[in-house]
């Protein structure tokens, strides 16, 4: 890489490690960008991967606070983003790209839909718990296991918008705050990055020059991506995610 070239993947990267800690979609920030340096799909796809996992560390680190009260809810989900990973990771080197290009916008565009209905949703649910008095699960419960693992396959295959899909998720299907569940949602893809890249490691190809960059990039957009997002209030959270979720369609079909 030119010198150019190597500042222009680290602001990259520290841009997806702020985008990715906030909302999610990361990955179509620095993506093209290792593109355009002249790297292969795939070497693009695993050098991101793995340069990422320090930025999605830092979010979680920096909403340490919103986490708290939460560890069972994380470590029940977390086997499903470790199963959900791994599968993801293997299906990228055994697929065709065109696999999952087809479905990916329309994955994310349900998940937009679920974004914008979720105060909705959330309400008709409480109001039907309290007809019937059935309790909230207070983890989701299997629908919501089942989903994010789903998710977590994506999320290990290409890993954009899979932000996206898990806070539509857990905002439909558990009773908690945006903010609450935007920092499981940091957590999972933590999670998702690391099994995705230590699988990577074993079998494809990194261009270790995008990976420092992306990685020194991404922790420190990571910071600044918590002390931003922690300020917002759960609307304008909710419009940020619907605004980057529209532009990660477009650019998508745009591929």
């Amino acid at each position: 890489m030119s010198i150019w070239e190597m500042l222009a993947v680290f602001a990259a990267g520290m841009s997806a490690g702020a985008i990715n800690t906030i909302v999610g979609s990361g990955t179509l920030i620095t993506f093209p960008v290792l593109l355009a340096t002249g790297l292969a799909p795939v070497t693009a796809t695993v050098s991101n991967a793995l340069g990422l996992i320090p930025g999605s560390i830092s979010g979680a680190i920096g909403y340490r606070k919103e986490l708290e009260g939460q560890r069972s809810r994380v470590l029940k989900l977390t086997v499903g983003a470790l199963i959900g990973g791994l599968t993801g990771a293997t299906l990228l080197l055994a697929l065709p790209s065109t696999a999952f290009e087809t479905i990916v916008p329309v994955l994310v565009a349900l998940a937009l839909v679920l974004v914008i209905l979720q105060p909705r949703i959330s309400k008709a649910v409480q109001d039907r718990r309290a007809r019937t008095g059935t309790p909230a699960h207070p983890d989701g419960g299997p629908l919501l296991y089942v989903g994010l693992t789903l998710a977590s396959v994506y999320g290990g295959y290409f890993t954009a918008a899979q932000g996206i899909i898990y806070l539509s998720l857990m905002g439909m299907l558990v009773d908690d705050t945006m903010q609450r569940l935007n920092a499981v949602k940091n957590v999972l893809a933590a999670v998702v990055n690391s099994i995705a890249a230590l699988f990577f490691l074993f079998v494809a190809d990194f261009d270790w020059t995008a990976v420092v960059l992306i990685a020194v990039g991404s922790a420190i957009g990571g910071q600044i991506g918590a002390k931003v997002g922690r300020r917002l209030s759960p609307a304008l959270l909710r419009g940020l995610i619907v605004t980057v979720g529209t532009v990660a369609i477009v650019q998508l079909l745009l591929r």
